[in-house]
């Protein structure tokens, strides 16, 4: 996912993303942990895509106690 279709995301929206992300991280983890995993590129393309919503949430916390 990119970060600007990411900022144009509500604030929900951007957790349920986040929530989303997490899952398949999961899930990923165990599917290579019992060998059905093949593409282990996935797992650090989830890790970039939770890093970038947190950091979008972090951005947007730092403005709002700016105000």
């Amino acid at each position: 996912m990119n970060a600007t279709e990411l900022r144009g995301l509500t604030d929900g929206e951007l957790q349920a993303k986040l929530d989303e992300a997490y899952e398949e991280l999961m899930n990923l983890r165990f599917n290579l942990s019992i060998g059905q995993q093949k593409d282990t590129n996935r797992l650090k393309a989830v890790k970039r895509d939770i890093a970038r919503i947190k950091t979008i949430q972090r951005e947007r916390q730092l403005a709002a106690e700016m105000m």
